[in-house]
Order: structure tokens, then C-alpha cells, then sequence
């Protein structure tokens, strides 16, 4: 099980000082984090991608690359690749680059983005955005797979005998995630290939959360990639802790109230009865995700939102100090009780690397590598 925070790089006033960091004070901030989460033995920082304020992120294989030559251990990954808009070509290409720098330590997040205008900015129409999705991704996984790539779609121009460089490191491609909120088509699309799932559920009650991940289940199995619990599912999550969880609510609700994503809206109260929003004692959080489990079954990966609503920097570290020492190791014994064996791990460069070597030996032995 992998635990791990992602930031969607929002740049947000404090409304209980009324300061606005700046860019380049957010885009460190978002360094210093990345490197407390290794620090406090999480396994995964995650990078949104945003083209529009009040955002900063709009490179993260730059500041990926960054982090991984600053770290040692820590997974990296994107809270959103933006499949539409980006050229799959240039994915293939910026990814399999960041892959080889951070020593495999890489995997993405495949999403459509839900910011309308970005589309023209990019040359696109959201009217296309799922067209674009399937589209895209279908060729961006071929680039990685195939040395010599022949393809002609409706979005791109073709292309003929293309090899996109570097190749993936060990030829094996960074894992791939679909993220969605709302939309079936990306479950069926992660089933199809048999690829990670992640149900970003921060907003929405666990009923949606269920009906997601056991669609995207039945999917998987139905392809023929395995058992319905052997589905790669990660789920995102939101908390916000103090010693005394009435001490939690008060500090946070200010932040609440105001935030550009869900203030002015449900009352913390609401929010926090309704989506996996915790506010309150360490032990408050690990109750809630330990039950997570009893809903949508074994997972791999879980993260948590924690730098948002306008949160100063050294309050989120003292929240990654909790969630790293307190919250997690409980969470890692909890989730391993009783976990079947054959559900897989998460997946990481080196374990699909070897299960990449075994297929290849099984393969040889029975003869069906002869030409």
C-alpha cells in the first residue's frame, strides 16, 4: 500500500492574514513539501498540471525532475497528466526522460481537466475532450511499446516509422493512472488496458466512490486482466488534524469557509459527514480510511490533499509530521490485516520490471518466442 500526498498548486489567500504568496514562493513550497513527504516515509508526491491561475504547476516533469534529484526514495507522480490538450508525443517523450533521471521512480495520471478554456488555448475543442482522451491515450500507449510507431487518428497529424526518445527505461513505460471525479468512460478506459485507477472521491460521497471503483472493477475483469480485486485502485483524501479535534475545526474552518474549491458552500460540518474531508484527531483519520477498504475493497495507493485552501507552508509540515508519524504507520498495519495474497501490490518500476523478466522467461521456456 502506498500512501503519499499530491498538490494541485493552488495559489490562495490566507484569510486569516490576508496574504497571497507569490508564485515562486508557492513553486517552493511545493519542493519543500514534496521533500518533507520523503523526509516523514511517504511514498508518493503528486503534481497537478494547471495552464490557468490562481495555479502554478504547469510543468511538472520540470519540477519532478527537480524533486528527484533532491530525493532518494519518493515515488513521482502527477495528480493530472493532461491527456487532451498535451500531444501524446510529447508525453511519450518528456515522461520516459523523467523516467530514466528519477531511476524509474515515476508513474502518471491520465486526466481530461476540467477547465474549459484551456482547450482553444491548445489548439482543441472540450466538446472533443473524450474523443481527445481515448484518442490520445491510445497512441501514447503504443509510443511506448512499440519502437516504430505507424498512426493516423482525427486530432494530430499522422505519423510514420516514428520512434519517440528516450525509450522507457529497462523497456518498461511509468505506470499509468486514469483519474476521474465523475466520468465512466476513464474507468472503462483504465479496465481496457488494464491499467491504475484512481477515483480522485474528494469531493463526492462514498456512494459515488463505489459505484466508480466497482464499475472500473467489473471492467478489469471483464478484459481479461485478472479478478475484480486484483484491479489497481487508488482514492484521494483530505484531512486536516489537531491533538483535540474541536482545536482541528476551529484552526481549519477559516480556510474552509473561503476556499476557491468548495467554500461559500456546505458547511464544514456537511462536507465532512458527506466526502472523506476529516477534520479532527489523528485518530479520527485513521478511522475513517482504515474503513475505506470495507467499501470499495483492497487498494494501493492512497493521498492525501494537504497544502490547499490557503494553508501557510509551515502549518502543512507540521500536518505531514502527523500524517507521516502518527496516521500512516497505523493505516499501513490496518490495511495489511487479512489482505488476500493475490491481490497485487502497488505497483512500482522495479516490481514491474521482474514480473516484466518472468513473462519473458515463461514465454522462451514454452517455445513461444520461436519464430
Amino acid at each position: 500500500m502506498q500512501f503519499g500526498i499530491f498538490s494541485v498548486g493552488d495559489v490562495t489567500r490566507d484569510p486569516t492574514t490576508g496574504r497571497t504568496p507569490t508564485e515562486a514562493e508557492r513553486i517552493q513550497a511545493m519542493v519543500t513539501i514534496a521533500l518533507k513527504a520523503e523526509e516523514v516515509g511517504l511514498d508518493v508526491f503528486a503534481s497537478g498540471e494547471h495552464h490557468n491561475p490562481p495555479f502554478v504547476p504547469s510543468s511538472p516533469t520540470t519540477m519532478l525532475g527537480y524533486i528527484a534529484g533532491r530525493t532518494e526514495r519518493l515515488i513521482l507522480s502527477t495528480a493530472t497528466t493532461l491527456i487532451t490538450t498535451n500531444d501524446p508525443v510529447k508525453i511519450a517523450e518528456d515522461y520516459a526522460m523523467l523516467q530514466h533521471l528519477a531511476d524509474g521512480r515515476v508513474d502518471l495520471m491520465m486526466g481530461r481537466g476540467n477547465t474549459g478554456p484551456v482547450y482553444p488555448w491548445f489548439g482543441y475543442d472540450i466538446r472533443e475532450g473524450m474523443s481527445l482522451a481515448y484518442e490520445h491515450y491510445g497512441l501514447l500507449h503504443r509510443l511506448w511499446r512499440e519502437t516504430e510507431v505507424d498512426w493516423q487518428g482525427r486530432h494530430r497529424t499522422p505519423l510514420e516509422r516514428f520512434t519517440s526518445i528516450p525509450r522507457p527505461l529497462d523497456g518498461v513505460p511509468p505506470f499509468v493512472w486514469h483519474g476521474s471525479i465523475r466520468s465512466p468512460e476513464i474507468a472503462e478506459q483504465a479496465a481496457y488496458y488494464g491499467d491504475g485507477f484512481f477515483h480522485n472521491n474528494i469531493f463526492w460521497p462514498l456512494e459515488h466512490t463505489v459505484r466508480m471503483v466497482t464499475l472500473y472493477r467489473e471492467r478489469f475483469e471483464h478484459h481479461g486482466h485478472g479478478r475484480a480485486d486484483q484491479a489497481i485502485v487508488g482514492l484521494g483524501g483530505q484531512a486536516f488534524m489537531r491533538r483535540n479535534s474541536q482545536d482541528a475545526v476551529r484552526e481549519f474552518r477559516p480556510y474552509f469557509d473561503v476556499a476557491p474549491v468548495y467554500g461559500h458552500g456546505p458547511s464544514l460540518e456537511d462536507f465532512t459527514a458527506e466526502t472523506p474531508l476529516t477534520v479532527g484527531s489523528p485518530q479520527q483519520v485513521i478511522e475513517r480510511y482504515a474503513g475505506m477498504r470495507d467499501h470499495v475493497g483492497d487498494y494501493q495507493r492512497q493521498l492525501f490533499l494537504m497544502d490547499h485552501a490557503g494553508l501557510p507552508l509551515p502549518t502543512v509540515l507540521d500536518q505531514l509530521e502527523i500524517l507521516g508519524g502518527e496516521v500512516v504507520p497505523v493505516l499501513r498495519r490496518e490495511l495489511a490485516v487479512d489482505r488476500p495474497a493475490h491481490v497485487p501490490d502497488a505497483p512500482t518500476h522495479a516490481g514491474r520490471v521482474a514480473a516484466a523478466a518472468a513473462t519473458d522467461d515463461v514465454f522462451a521456456a514454452d517455445g513461444r518466442g520461436q519464430p
